[in-house]
């Protein structure tokens, strides 16, 4: 449409500012998507989200709606912006969230609407860690009474996962699952006084007893976990496993219910060899799989326990040649994941609770918070890197498991210090990873002389490259005493009788620490440059063939 069309469209659609709409001129996207809080973009959606939802327009004049376009996207487009936005508006609801792009046909102006959907219930929306809301005509950090509405707001309590199917009958469960079911149902409750009558209830009877079926109707969750394969169009969403390998070989494989018998078919496809590792000091290897079938189960259930259904997506397990990813769609539902890391938080709510008790019973996950404990324990005991969930998102939990050493340093030194607290080293595995970490805790692990280098460079200090007995990244990455530095200087004028700030400039900067970023070495430099001019007097400029060049002083020449 031409410009004067896409104006009369917006003011028909968009017709005033108010809590619900917001129009914004944002020429430029460069900084505009994420930038000042409370002047960018995702402050404005975090905004309208904690109202009642509405729309951005932007590449408008503010106040007038005058079409003026978006002029410089930075690298952004319609197709990754939505996945960035959602990535630093915490608890936005992505199944509403989209953007339209308008752009005329002759001024070539674009315009794009986000469309915004409300909060969740009780759940406000964040951007730069702080909620906020549109207050007659400004952008403000939310008022108290604001935040307590939405606090205060009704759940929605219907659980998808107990919901009854209709049409759906016991024939459409499998009876090699069933068989298992029961199998595992006993093992989990043999202690229990009813344990030897298990064997001889009936069907029905067996399945309420599991919190499969609900007063012998077929459940969401019996389809899921026990389901025939060919009964899954009963299920309003894509049930289905996809294993997908990744690398010089390429393969894929789609993995139907019902999930009790189809986890183990996963593993199966999955390649998992021996692994050697040499600790220092010592003939003979320590050999380890490449992963623990444990963990690999335990991840596949968590997605299938946790995963959101509504979303209507696939479970996702990528082999890699270094790692599995494994992706279930819905965002991380109770705290984060590093919270369960010690096994000491228990989550008080789920997604699905009626799944996740059947998933109990039948002895596939615990509810007690100890999943992510044990895998992150069992990767520690391997030597391997913890666990990782850092590329999950509000909508998608993402986590990799690693099946190969990133860092021989780090891996020698759980063999050697296998008494090292957990919490440093998750720390030390964040840093192995090139990871961010928080002031306070890179000030810990550089109190107990583990870490090394500025923020955010941090590498293995020297105790650790000296225990582990890696020591080229260590020499790579320390800062040399500053006569290491001088005497370069010294050597290469006495080698060539003069230089130009240039040439020691780039001498020098070739040797500083990787630890330091640009600009920390152009000061190193500098600094250097002052203390043997001044203060040591061991160098001075020349004039030398019309140019100034850096000569050594003649007293400092002859004491040589």
């Amino acid at each position: 449409m031409n410009e004067a069309r896409l104006q009369k469209y917006l003011i028909q659609h968009f017709p005033r500012e108010d809590a619900t709409c917001e129009w914004k001129e944002f020429k430029s996207l460069r900084h505009a998507l994420v930038g000042g809080a409370g002047k960018d973009v995702i402050s404005y959606l975090s905004a309208i989200a904690n109202m009642e939802g509405g729309h951005l327009v932007i590449g408008v004049e503010d106040a007038t709606l005058r079409i003026v376009g978006i002029q410089d996207f930075g690298n952004h487009t319609v197709d990754n912006v939505r996945q960035r936005v959602l990535e630093r508006c915490r608890a936005l609801d992505s199944e509403g969230f989209r953007i339209e792009s308008f752009t005329t046909d002759d001024t070539h102006r674009t315009v794009w609407v986000f469309h915004i959907p409300k909060h969740r219930p009780r759940m406000p929306v964040y951007a730069h860690d702080k909620a906020w809301q549109r207050l007659n005509d400004s952008l403000v950090e939310m008022r108290q009474e604001r935040l307590e509405a939405i606090l205060q707001e009704p759940l929605e309590v219907t659980d998808w996962s107990a919901q009854i199917v209709e049409g759906a009958t016991l024939a459409d469960l499998d009876p090699a699952a069933l068989e298992l079911a029961r199998e595992k149902f006993s093992e989990k409750h043999e202690r229990a006084p009813f344990a030897s009558d298990i064997r001889d209830w009936d069907l029905p009877t067996f399945l309420d007893k599991a919190k499969v079926t609900i007063q012998g109707k077929i459940t969401h969750t019996a389809l899921l976990l026990l389901g025939r394969p060919e009964a899954a169009h009963f299920l309003p969403t894509l049930a289905q496993i996809t294993w997908k390998l990744v690398g010089e070989e390429r393969a894929y494989e789609h993995f139907e219910p019902p999930y009790l018998l189809s986890t183990t078919e996963v593993l199966h496809r999955i390649r998992n060899v021996g692994y050697k590792l040499f600790p220092k000091n010592q003939l003979l290897s320590t050999e380890v799989s490449k992963y623990d079938t444990r963990v690999i189960l335990e991840a596949l259930h968590n997605c299938i326990a946790h995963q959101d259904y509504r979303l209507r997506s696939r479970i996702l397990v990528t082999e890699r040649a270094d790692r599995l990813v494994f992706e279930n769609a819905g965002g991380f539902y109770e705290g984060k994941p590093e919270d369960y890391f010690g096994g000491e938080v228990t989550p008080s709510r789920y997604r699905n609770p009626w799944l996740t008790h059947a998933m109990v019973n039948l002895g596939m996950i615990d509810t007690m918070g100890f999943g992510i404990s044990a895998m992150t324990q069992s990767q520690r005991k391997r030597y391997f890197p913890l666990p990782d969930y850092s590329k999950s998102s509000s909508d998608t939990v993402v986590l990799e498991i690693y099946g190969h050493v990133i860092d021989e340093n780090y891996t020698r030194l759980l063999l050697e210090h296998q008494d090292l607290p957990l919490n440093t080293v998750i720390l030390l595995d964040q840093v192995q990873k090139k990871q961010k970490i928080t002031a306070d805790a890179a000030a810990l692990l550089r109190r107990q002389g583990l870490i090394e280098g500025r923020k955010p460079n941090y590498y293995l200090a020297a105790e650790i490259a000296q225990t582990t007995g890696n020591k080229g990244e260590y020499i790579r990455n320390r800062a040399f005493d500053d006569a290491y530095y001088k005497d370069l200087i010294l050597d290469y004028l006495r080698e060539y009788g003069s230089a130009s700030r240039g040439d020691l400039r780039g001498l020098v900067l070739d040797k500083l620490s990787d630890a330091l970023d640009d600009q920390q070495k152009e000061n190193k430099f500098r600094n250097l440059m002052y203390a043997m001019s001044r203060r040591d007097q061991t160098i001075d400029r020349q004039r030398v063939q019309g140019k100034q060049r850096w000569v050594l002083v003649p007293k400092r020449q002859d004491n040589i």
